[in-house]
């Protein structure tokens, strides 16, 4: 029984012998680990994209001294183009600067058991650098930085065919944005890459507008209906005509990049029909009833469109969508739209040989002598124009500084001065104006005057001359 018990008691102390023996030795490969670990790298350790596991301060740094001296940077470029920059190009080394000490002094070295599976990649490209000015050239080098190699980018656009606007594709080029190229080739160079694609890097310069765009799309189809409107403005005798060989050059866009029609190019056309059909103020060529043509300057008769109102509403018919015939818009109507505003019928003053004729649609229906204002007393004489009759008032009574005057029928057409029956006379026409004229009116019989009152309207064209 004591022997058994002795044997059992030796195997015991013979385990625990090995037990022990077997702690101190991986207490000691955990120490040597530890310390191994304080001065070389963890397995696995990727320094600027070259391995470093096991390896000293002084080991790592001569590697990166001799790969840098070595290194090449592939560079694609599109379509599957590819070119290279050497570290002898842009003068790249390695600078130590005590970061690599850093980096294995700062290692979970502690735990260096658990680190036989790691990927631990250490970006140190500030311990690289380069001659920024051979970079710069060697970057203006390349294939795909030369003109003639160069295709620039080209924004999807709305172009008229003539007969229509449809848009034109984009062109996407293969021109390089300069400065973020060179960022992307130094920073791969810096942090050890063997390569890198321009065009994965978004280093192309790419059109703003796709042929795909909504917004293109909506304003080429916006542009299209409205050049399918015609808008015709009758002017009597005359007619201008809006069209799609009009409009197509007034687009222009809002804030949003919508297509709007540019009231700027449409206020241009619009002051364009003002200088070819405006009339008031325009001197005129007038045929008299004796048949010599004088020229009428003056006076308040005529067509003036209203620019404002007419560019409104001429924009509002083409967006309407309506193919219409239509006037402008006037701020001032004569009585004859034609190319002859004063038309056939107006009331023709002819003051050398003092005789008034009343035309009714060509047909003279009073033809009478007058009396016109005084030339040789200030502010008495007849002003010359061609003006609109203003009024009709029927009795009236005319005043001014020294006289107050009653007449049957009154037809004012420059401000005080009218056409009136002058029952106080027993002769008219002649010379006796030039001595017994009026203030500025002209005189006619009671009868001539009543005829005149029953037939002129207001607005009627009054044509004066000498």
């Amino acid at each position: 029984m004591s022997k058994n018990k002795e044997k059992a008691g030796t195997g015991r102390k013979i385990v625990i012998s090995l037990v022990v023996l077997l702690l101190l030795l991986t207490a000691g490969a955990y120490g040597y680990g530890v310390y191994y670990f304080s001065s070389h790298f963890l397995p696995g350790s990727m320094v600027n994209g070259f391995n470093c596991s096991y390896m000293t301060r002084e080991d790592t740094e001569s590697l990166l001294d001799q790969r840098v001296k070595a290194y090449v940077l592939a560079v694609e470029t599109m379509k599957n183009g590819q070119e290279a920059i050497s570290a002898k190009d842009v003068d790249l080394s390695y600078v130590s600067s005590g970061i690599i000490r850093k980096l294995i002094r700062d290692q979970e070295r502690f735990t260096w058991f658990l680190a036989f599976n790691q990927n631990k990649n250490y970006d140190i490209s500030e311990s690289l650098s380069y001659n920024t000015e051979m970079m710069s050239q060697t970057i203006d080098n390349l294939k795909c930085m030369q003109a003639d190699n160069i295709v620039q980018p080209v924004d999807a656009q709305i172009q008229d065919t003539g007969e229509c606007f449809e848009i034109i594709p984009e062109v996407t080029g293969n021109a390089l944005d300069r400065t973020k190229t060179e960022e992307v080739i130094a920073g791969a160079m810096l942090r050890g890459r063997t390569s890198v694609n321009l065009e994965e890097e978004s280093c192309y310069l790419k059109p703003s507008v796709y042929s795909t765009d909504t917004q293109l799309q909506a304003n080429c189809e916006k542009m299209n209906q409205l050049c399918d409107i015609i808008i015709t403005y009758d002017f009597a005798d005359r007619t201008e005509t809006v069209d799609r060989t009009v409009i197509k050059n007034w687009f222009g866009y809002d804030q949003d990049g919508n297509v709007i029609l540019d009231e700027k190019l449409v206020r241009q056309y619009v002051s364009n029909l003002g200088l070819i059909y405006d009339t008031m103020g325009q001197t005129r060529t007038f045929q008299t009833y004796d048949n010599r043509e004088v020229e009428i300057k003056g006076g308040d008769y005529g067509w003036v469109i209203d620019q404002d109102a007419e560019v409104k509403a001429l924009i509002e018919a083409i967006n309407s969508g309506v193919t219409q015939v239509r006037e402008p818009v006037y701020l001032y109507s004569g009585y004859s739209r034609g190319t002859n505003d004063i038309g056939s019928t107006y009331v023709e003053i002819d003051l050398t040989n003092q005789r008034l004729v009343f035309y009714m649609k060509g047909t003279p229906i009073v033809d009478t002598p007058i009396v016109s204002g005084n030339p040789n007393i200030d502010g008495c004489a007849t002003p010359e124009g061609c003006y609109a009759l203003d009024a009709k008032e029927s009795p009236a009574v005319l005043t001014g500084e020294d006289y107050e005057t009653n007449v049957t029928y009154w037809m004012p057409f420059a401000g005080n001065v009218g056409i009136h029956d002058a029952t106080w006379r027993t002769e008219f026409g002649g010379n006796m104006y030039q001595w017994d004229g009026s203030h500025g009116c002209i005189n006619v019989p009671y009868d001539k005057a009543a005829a005149i009152y029953a037939n002129i309207e207001v607005g009627m064209p009054v044509v004066v001359y000498e």
